[in-house]
């Protein structure tokens, strides 16, 4: 009479055999979250927390990074502030080394500024480029130096956008970064994942953030952006958080260098 394996590492697979489900939780583990103070990365770091992981929240503005601290240790979780400006390289790689390494990277401080293609400034082209892309692709190599220093295995989560699949009016430069960073994330998880470090990027439609607000005040540009979004409406930061703990969980454990997007259907024609 055959046997019905037991459950291993890396066969999940109970005594009836019958898959189990891999968990979503992530107590004991260390995450750092950049532009943690506001939006998307203020709502990943909640969302981890609330998962059972240490959280540290980056970003250059003290006061945000400290409330939302607060506001997580007043439902029980754990976190702590790391005031940081990204694009100071030098800056991240002391702060990142001396730190106990964390297992989990949210990369998302980012910016945009958009303008038609022929009135692109060299001024917003190198802003946007320095933050979006320098400073996310040197933010990573020196989150994945520290775990592979501590022979550690971890998940980084690149925050792209639908952008990075597609093209968009008075967004050239933008699309330019997010494309860039669909590139290095792919080769990213070629040469890290014979080490345990996992590297997909999260690719959202436009959300509602303070970064965005802006644009949402043209009801032209708003009517514009819904009726591309097959849903009907604009993103939401909770549309997100589902997502972010997925890739950064062991259910999501057998995926790397791919792209989750959450777009709405933007993407779908």
């Amino acid at each position: 009479m055959a046997t019905v394996p037991e459950i291993t590492p890396d066969r999940a697979v109970a005594r009836d055999g019958s898959a189990t489900t891999p968990s979503f939780r992530l107590d004991g583990k260390r995450a750092l979250v950049t532009g943690a103070g506001r939006g998307i990365g203020l709502a990943a770091a909640m969302a981890l927390a609330r998962s059972g992981a240490q959280v540290t929240l980056c970003a250059r503005s003290t006061n945000d990074i400290e409330s939302a601290a607060e506001a997580i240790a007043g439902h029980e979780g754990s976190a702590e502030t790391l005031a940081l400006d990204v694009t100071d390289r030098g800056a991240v790689e002391r702060a990142i080394r001396e730190r106990e390494p964390h297992d989990i990277l949210i990369n998302n401080a980012g910016t945009n500024r958009p303008a038609p293609f022929l009135d692109v400034s060299v001024e917003d082209f190198d802003h946007m480029v320095d933050l979006n892309l320098r400073a996310a692709f040197f933010v990573a190599q020196s989150f994945c130096r520290r775990l592979v220093g501590a022979g550690r295995k971890g998940a980084v989560v690149n925050l792209s956008s639908q952008m990075g699949h597609v093209g968009s009016a008075r967004r050239s430069v933008y699309c330019a970064t997010k494309w860039a960073m669909e590139g290095f994330t792919r080769a990213m998880a070629i040469e890290l994942g014979p080490v345990g470090i996992r590297v997909n990027t999260l690719c959202p439609t436009f959300i509602e953030t303070p970064m965005t607000r802006s644009f949402f005040e043209d009801s032209t540009f708003r009517q514009e952006v819904e009726r591309k979004i097959k849903l009907g409406r604009v993103g939401r930061v909770e549309d997100l958080t589902g997502a972010i703990v997925f890739l950064a969980s062991d259910a999501s454990a057998l995926m790397t260098g791919a792209s989750l997007v959450v777009d709405g259907g933007w993407t779908a024609d």
